[in-house]
Formats: C-alpha cells, sequence, structure tokens
C-alpha cells in the first residue's frame, strides 16, 4: 500500500478494536494491548475469566489479521492511536486498561492520549514492563538479527506458539509485524515528568521474569498519586498463561463485576 493510499486508509473500528461482550448488561470494559509480535486472537480466551457483565475488547496492531494490509507500525502512536479512535461509543464510562510487556507502554499511550480528551480510564493495569521512563533494559535490536536469530530470541521469552515460528511460510507472514514491534519497544521513553496518569495503577509480574525483573516493577508508582499496587505471581514473562485463575483473581478487584465465568 502506497504512502497515500496509508494515508487515506482508516481500517473498520471493530478489526482495531475486538469487542468480546459477556452475557447481560455490559457494566465494565476490559481493554487488553497484546505484547510485542503479539495479536488479539491470542487473548480471546479470556473471555472465559471474566465475570459475565465485564465487556473484553482487545486490541489489534497493523500488519496482522485483517489489518494485515496496512503499513507495518513505526512508533507506539502507530499503535496506540487506532485503539483510541476505535473504541465503541459510551465504554469509557467505565473502563480499565491492560497491557502485557510492550502492551503495557501501549496501555499507558491509550491512557495518556484518554485523559488528554477528559476521558480517563477508571484504572490502568501493566503486566510484565518496565515503567514508561525507563530505558528498555532488554532490548532485542531486531535491526541487527537474521530470521533465525530473531526467531530464537522471541522462544527464549516465550508467548509465541512455537509451531508457528517452525513453519517457514507462517514465519515469512508474522516476522516482519515482531521486527516492527521490537524495534519500537527497543527505543521507547516517555521523559518522567510528562509520564503520569490520573488513574489507579496496577502492576503485576513473573517472579522470575529475565525480561521486566520484578524488582523494577514498582518503578511503576511514580507515575500516578492515584493509588497503585503490585503483585508479583510464580514463572517468567509470560507467567499468567499456565496460571489464569491466579491471574485473574488478582484482576477481580480492579475489574469488578459480579460472579465470575465459568472457565
Amino acid at each position: 500500500m502506497s504512502h497515500d493510499q496509508q494515508a487515506a486508509f482508516r481500517p473498520a473500528p471493530d478489526d482495531v478494536v475486538w469487542d468480546l461482550p459477556g452475557e447481560g448488561p455490559q457494566r465494565t470494559s476490559l481493554l487488553v494491548l497484546p505484547h510485542a509480535g503479539g495479536n488479539a486472537h491470542a487473548y480471546a480466551q479470556w473471555r472465559d475469566h471474566l465475570p459475565p457483565d465485564v465487556r473484553l475488547l482487545i486490541g489489534q496492531y497493523p500488519g496482522r489479521g485483517a489489518r494485515f494490509a496496512e503499513d507495518l507500525p513505526r512508533d507506539i502512536g502507530d499503535l496506540a492511536g487506532p485503539v483510541v479512535a476505535s473504541l465503541p461509543a459510551g465504554v469509557t464510562d467505565d473502563l480499565v486498561v491492560l497491557g502485557h510487556s510492550m502492551g503495557s507502554l501501549v496501555a499507558f499511550e491509550v491512557v495518556r492520549s484518554l485523559q488528554a480528551a477528559g476521558r480517563t480510564p477508571r484504572a490502568l493495569v501493566v503486566s510484565a514492563c518496565r515503567a514508561p521512563f525507563l530505558a528498555n533494559p532488554c532490548a532485542v535490536h531486531p535491526e541487527l538479527l537474521d530470521d533465525d536469530a530473531l526467531v530464537a530470541a522471541i522462544k527464549e521469552r516465550g508467548g509465541t506458539d512455537d509451531g508457528i515460528l517452525d513453519e517457514p511460510e507462517l514465519r515469512e507472514i508474522i516476522l516482519p509485524s515482531i521486527r516492527a514491534d521490537f524495534a519500537i519497544d527497543d527505543v521507547y521513553r516517555c521523559e518522567e515528568s510528562a509520564a503520569r496518569v490520573q488513574c489507579p495503577v496496577t502492576v503485576i509480574g513473573g517472579d522470575v521474569d529475565p525480561v521486566a525483573p520484578a524488582a523494577s516493577l514498582d518503578r511503576w508508582a511514580r507515575i500516578t498519586d492515584r493509588g497503585f499496587s503490585s503483585h508479583v505471581l510464580p514463572g517468567g514473562h509470560f507467567y499468567f498463561q499456565e496460571r489464569l485463575p491466579k491471574f485473574f483473581a488478582v484482576l477481580a478487584p480492579v475489574v469488578g463485576g459480579h460472579a465470575p465465568a465459568t472457565a
């Protein structure tokens, strides 16, 4: 797609933000922003772990799914901006924004954007990520890696279906977006004076995460004076994958809702 075509192109809102409501009236919305190289499909199973009155929204980044034909993202604004523009009407009345890994930085920028528009979400939840004013301590440098080395780096972090990465045709399709995401994550940094949100912040991480060490997670407390809590669970960078019930038990007081859905 040429630059002119791209400038005129606007993805359909439901391709940018997946909308997975529960049954009955939807009281709260939980917006989930995926990790670097991740996609909305990886988080769709979370619907089964949320209360029926919580509406699950999941961001889909450019270069994957129905957005495959779009230009690859070049900066955090290319990830966060379309999500903000595509949120269903009314959801910011009671919205919790959550990100995992690089998605935590996208979530932070989504909150800042909504805040600037006078639509501050109810809470921000960040998972397995450095605070936004810190330099990336675990940069991948995808521009220096060939495909095999990049795949090895991804597998070391976990979180991606290794079978996909081992299929040459599928690998060729997904690696460009993974490269783009890691390039953004490598260099992203927000000046500490500007890194402020006007809502409570919850941070969650794994006790043996080499990418976002548990000891560094409390640095997120500096971005808010509206309340802060931190939680460390057993596991590495994708600690929640084996412990979804425990993860959602931590989320429950933040998201609220009535009786949990049957997992």
